[in-house]
């Protein structure tokens, strides 16, 4: 059976891949040879990468002993890998192409490591134009079946909308498999032309989330109170693009236009900085308090800056959710 032939190009404005639709006289086609398949690890089909973009990547991982700086040693495609694939920016970095596709339903990939607590920082593209219904994500979940009474998760949602209306970054922390803790922002600038950092911490003390170094979101340890926080359990990396229309723009509302698919998010640099427990400590978990690993400073105004030009829902402020039952423990607790 012969391998089936795409049509890409490289779009050298904005550094990233396009597909067309055709067979024109500026398209590249290709058949990629047998060691282009570990470009997308999960996948046992070969899928095409612009000619230039593929070489560099195969020429940067042969050149090198150690590619521990590279996305590809880090993280492997969990799901969608016959859409999804590797290519070498022109800064000389690799990037994730994650795809969706009506008929796919999407794609993911997860860190090859797991972690318990960490500064995890990525650099994203979103999906460009009419990006409706489809959300991208970042987030650190537990690895395996880990039953929902035990279930912590740090989600990142990034809920697309109709052509020139703002990105929502919506957030949201489950601990011991209760969530319902959104806080939701419009994003300042056009995440969809050039990329932008994205960054957890997570430590004992606290969770921030920040935009390009800027602190949006701050959930602090205050299980002396009665406030679960995931302290134990380690966790695992991850992102997606998926569909989800039913509920990702205006509610609902406005869904997804299949006839402007494929559409792409894309991921690069993956910097982490694991806990590294201190001398004659087992493990971060028993790491004291006041260890100069978790002392990094949140900077308080900037987060109040940010929320308030920002964030545009909060649930320890939505009198009309716990108007019968209360506000959260931790609204009241900082």
């Amino acid at each position: 059976m012969r391998n089936p032939i795409r049509c890409y190009r490289t779009s050298i404005a904005r550094s990233k891949v396009e597909q067309l639709q055709g067979t024109g006289s500026n398209c590249i086609r290709i058949r990629l040879p047998a060691a282009m398949a570990l470009l997308s690890p999960s996948s046992s089909r070969h899928h095409p990468l612009p000619v230039v973009a593929a070489l560099l990547l195969l020429m940067a991982m042969a050149a090198r002993p150690s590619v521990a700086s590279l996305l590809y040693d880090q993280v492997e495609i969990t799901w969608g890998g016959d859409h999804s694939f590797f290519y070498m920016d022109r800064q000389g970095a690799d990037v994730l192409a994650l795809c969706l596709e009506e008929t796919n339903g999407g794609s993911g990939f997860a860190s090859k490591d797991t972690y318990l607590y960490g500064r995890f920082d990525i650099d994203i593209m979103l999906v460009a134009n009419n990006s409706a219904g489809t959300v991208a994500t970042f987030y650190l979940m537990p690895d395996g079946e880990v039953p929902w009474a035990y279930h912590d998760e740090i989600d990142l949602e990034f809920l697309g909308n109709a052509t020139g209306e703002p990105y929502t970054l919506h957030t949201n922390i489950f601990v011991n498999g209760a969530g319902a803790r959104e806080q939701q922002f419009r994003l300042w600038f056009d995440p969809t032309t050039d990329f932008h950092t994205y960054s957890i911490e997570w430590n004992p003390k606290h969770i921030i989330i920040l935009v390009d170094g800027t602190p949006v979101r701050a959930f602090k340890n205050h299980a002396a109170r009665g406030v679960p926080f995931p302290t134990w359990q380690r966790m695992r990396l991850q992102g997606t693009l998926w569909n989800a229309d039913e509920w990702a723009t205006q509610g609902g509302r406005v869904k997804t236009d299949w006839t402007q698919a494929p559409f792409y998010a894309y991921y690069r640099n993956l910097r982490v900085t694991p806990c590294a427990p201190s001398p004659g400590v087992a493990w971060c978990g028993d790491e004291p308090p006041e260890s100069a690993w978790f002392e990094r400073r949140l900077d308080r105004a900037a987060l109040k800056e940010a929320q308030e030009k920002h964030m545009i829902y909060d649930y320890c402020v939505d009198e009309k959710r716990f108007k019968d039952k209360g506000f959260p423990k931790e609204c009241n607790a900082d």
